[in-house]
């Protein structure tokens, strides 16, 4: 979750992926991740992860942790060599928002959170006054983290921090993750066998970081425990909503909503992180998606996560609560998306352009360099489509006679080429 601007709770996301949709940690997921080699580990790298180890030891006593808890938690831990595969793989291909979306949003997430609304009514009502945020989007975090408590995650958070931390690449992360967990199992609220989740140390149903937990993490039952990884979800649940409530969660306001956009709309205003009133987007000619005058529910921004042939949306202050949960902007909207549906909406108006092929990283590079070269300079070629991508974009598709709404499509690649 929180930032400072990230948190660690949105970090674990971001290396692990929620435990039940790995796609939720990144705006397109992996599709075809392209296996990094299976490590092999000599002796040198256990008698190296032992000293590691003594040496952590040694650092978790001086902050505190008591010896006898610090080795009850480590007395089976190894090095998981499944944790440093997932640590290493990359993904080459990813999937279309609109799919990531038919996932997060889909008619069996929908019934199966319409059923947990029911069978958890009242706790979610209690939670709901307590915390004032609704109970919708409770559910739709949960069940976009863990498909709604289905599969939390079965890799030991010891282990899986202690190979992250021994293995370097993020050794200050996971250390600072592990000694939070240490103190977790010191305070009793679970123990070395219960603590479990995700690869990367996200834990219970709705994937808290240790020091996400240590911060926000509630006993709403009233059981003298903050429990987040057992069958009952009451903790979690509310853990999630008050977490979401810290952050700003207005109740009963709309986290975006579907947009129209008039002719010869200038796609230079869509961005996220640029807010207007909702004065100007009248002013602007942008209506509901059925017609009505915007409403006005604060600051706005404009989203148009597939160019001017998808769905275009206003996104208020909510929208930006859930992205401190988890600052991708697909996670953001599959969690607005599915809240809305739980709560008896339907689908967005505006169709995707299913026809397009979302772009691989060589591809983006590929685009990037023959913008470049054509004299609509990207200032690099990274693969990624940042503001000066989408700049130069603009700038060709206005030189081309086109919609200049900057997406980076399949069809402009080939126009490229």
């Amino acid at each position: 979750m929180k930032p400072t601007y990230l948190s660690a709770l949105v970090i674990g996301a971001v290396l692990s992926g929620c435990a039940g949709q790995a796609e939720t940690s990144q705006p397109a997921a992996a599709t075809a991740p392209v296996p990094a080699a299976q490590p092999t580990l000599g002796a040198d790298s256990y008698r190296a992860f032992a000293d590691w180890r003594r040496d952590f030891r040694r650092r978790a006593l001086a902050e505190g942790i008591r010896p006898q808890v610090f080795d009850l938690a480590f007395r089976d831990v190894t090095l998981n060599q499944e944790v440093m595969r997932l640590d290493g793989r990359q993904a080459e291909f990813t999937k279309p928002i609109w799919e990531y979306l038919d996932t997060a949003a889909s008619a069996s997430r929908v019934d199966t959170g319409r059923r947990q609304w029911q069978r958890l009514a009242d706790t979610l009502d209690a939670i709901t006054a307590r915390y004032g945020v609704d109970a919708q989007v409770v559910l739709a975090v949960w069940g976009m983290e863990t498909n709604y408590g289905s599969y939390r995650g079965n890799t030991s958070t010891i282990e899986g921090l202690a190979t992250l931390a021994y293995e370097g690449r993020r050794r200050s992360f996971a250390e600072t993750q592990l000694l939070a967990a240490l103190r977790i199992l010191q305070s009793g609220d679970t123990g070395p066998e219960q603590m479990r989740g995700s690869w990367a140390g996200a834990m219970g149903h709705t994937q808290f970081m240790p020091t996400s937990y240590l911060e926000y993490a509630q006993d709403f039952d009233g059981d003298g425990r903050r429990d987040i990884w057992g069958e009952d979800p009451t903790d979690a649940l509310a853990s999630t909503a008050y977490y979401l409530s810290r952050f700003g969660w207005r109740q009963g306001a709309p986290w975006g909503l579907e947009v129209v956009l008039p002719a010869g709309f200038d796609y230079a205003q869509a961005d996220p992180d640029r807010r207007r009133p909702a004065a100007d987007w009248r002013a602007l000619g942008l209506t509901t998606a059925d017609g009505r005058p915007l409403p006005d529910h604060g600051p706005a921004s404009l989203l148009v996560p597939a160019g001017a042939q998808g769905p275009a949306f206003v996104l208020f202050d909510n929208f930006r609560v859930i992205r401190r949960y988890n600052n991708a902007t697909a996670y953001a909207l599959g969690v607005g998306h599915l809240a809305d549906k739980l709560a008896g909406g339907g689908e967005f108006r505006a169709a995707w352009p299913r026809h397009e092929r979302t772009l691989s990283r060589a591809e983006k590079q590929e685009l990037q360099q023959r913008l470049t070269a054509l004299g609509f300079d990207t200032r690099g070629a990274d693969g990624v489509i940042g503001p000066n991508t989408m700049s130069a974009i603009r700038a060709f598709q206005q030189s081309a006679g086109l919609v200049a709404d900057g997406y980076a499509s399949e069809s402009l690649l080939k126009q490229l080429r």
